[in-house]
């Protein structure tokens, strides 16, 4: 399934940075929802990545992982998404994003 094409200017709008999961545990009102806070440099955040079916927290905790960090924020089942983490699935797993290489955090990811 092909989404449409987009230009570099909508590409550009992303700001794509590596982050550092701080700690993770489930959300207490979904089963499949994790939350994150995560340390993206310059601040930390709280996500909410629907990752638990694949993950447990204690897989999350030093991970370096891959973020949209300007996306709204949105609040879900009750708790606050401050960005989305990035995720490879083929249907039936779900494999995070992450640099090759340890990187600072909030490192710019092109």
């Amino acid at each position: 399934m092909s989404k449409p094409q987009i230009t570099y200017e909508d590409f550009a709008k992303l700001d794509l940075r590596v982050a550092t999961v701080v700690w993770a545990r489930p959300h207490p009102n979904a089963d499949k929802l994790m939350l994150l806070e995560i340390d993206v440099g310059d601040c930390r955040k709280q996500i909410v990545a629907g990752i638990r079916p694949h993950y447990q927290p204690e897989q999350l905790v030093g991970r370096q992982i891959i973020v949209v960090n300007n996306l709204q924020e949105v609040v879900l089942r009750g708790e606050e998404s401050q960005g989305m983490l990035l995720a490879a699935s083929d249907g039936d797993r779900i494999v995070l994003l992450q640099p090759a290489e340890p990187c600072p955090p909030g490192s710019v990811v092109k």
